[in-house]
């Protein structure tokens, strides 16, 4: 069982080495399903994930279904191999289940599809939709008197979606204080980086201006997560954590490479990227 975290996960050292393992699992997951994955913005999303599995949310690793869990969202969904990790990590997902990933038949493909047993709360594959579904989730959650939590993960190139802003509009008319996001602010997308495409500008005022709460940290840095998303947050408005990361991040080849978008490891891949973890711990 794992309420607020997991439970053997109280230092922030410890969650050092969870984001370490959770890195370690995503190139295991990559190497093993023989095709190509989506590394960079997976690599890019590993602290915010063992943060938030590890120390901030509720959940029990055996109920799955626990009504008053709080509710995960990864809106981009691509990222699904970091999240699939944390879900390892916590227990949550048996290593069986894990090392199925893109097997045919099996539950575990390259986007979420929502499975409340294994602690899939939604698919996600088209971007731009998770906030929504968040908003409605909260806004139930209210109506009901319940204190759980929405959290989300968003994409900076996902938040060129208009979509998300009338998400963001909503959340804020209806005062949902219960919503916190995380824009994984990696600086790139598919096709390129987000200032080429379609320019983010100064995200964290935009947030604003939607009227948000809005944070800034180091997307990488264990102590500045756990500060935010511990410390005390309105009760009428929601949060929004701009979290600057890079895309890639822990492999060296893969930093800030957007190659590393959508690409396949082959064994001597695999081998320079374990390599490049194991310096960088």
């Amino acid at each position: 069982m794992a309420v607020n975290g997991v439970d053997d996960m109280k230092e922030n050292d410890d969650l050092e080495l969870l984001a370490m393992r959770m890195r370690r699992r995503i190139l295991d997951m990559s190497l093993r399903c023989e095709g190509p994955t989506h590394l960079g913005g997976g690599l890019s999303l590993v602290e915010i994930l063992a943060v938030l599995y590890g120390r901030v949310m509720n959940y029990r690793s055996d109920d799955t279904r626990w009504i008053d869990r709080d509710r995960f969202i990864l809106s981009k969904g691509h990222g699904v191999l970091a999240y699939f990790s944390a879900l390892a990590e916590a227990s949550i997902i048996n290593e069986e289940t894990f090392r199925s990933f893109k097997v045919n038949g099996s539950a575990l493909i390259a986007h979420p599809v929502m499975n409340l047993d294994l602690g899939i709360e939604s698919s996600n594959g088209s971007l731009g939709q998770g906030l929504s579904l968040a908003v409605g989730m909260s806004w139930a959650a209210r109506q009901q008197g319940k204190t759980w939590k929405t959290y989300l993960v968003l994409g900076d190139g996902e938040c060129n979606e208009g979509s998300v802003w009338e998400a963001a509009m909503s959340a804020a008319q209806y005062d949902l204080g219960n919503i916190i996001a995380v824009v994984d602010n990696n600086r790139f997308q598919s096709d390129g980086s987000t200032e080429d495409i379609i320019s983010s500008g100064r995200l964290a005022e935009k947030w604003r201006s939607f009227g948000w709460n809005v944070h800034e940290v180091d997307g990488h840095d264990i102590d500045q997560l756990i500060t935010v998303l511990t410390g005390t947050l309105p009760s009428e408005t929601p949060t929004c954590v701009i979290a600057h990361t890079v895309k890639g991040k822990g492999v060296h080849f893969m930093e800030n490479n957007n190659e590393w978008h959508h690409n396949r490891l082959t064994q001597s891949t695999y081998d320079k990227a374990i390599a490049s973890l194991a310096v960088a711990s």
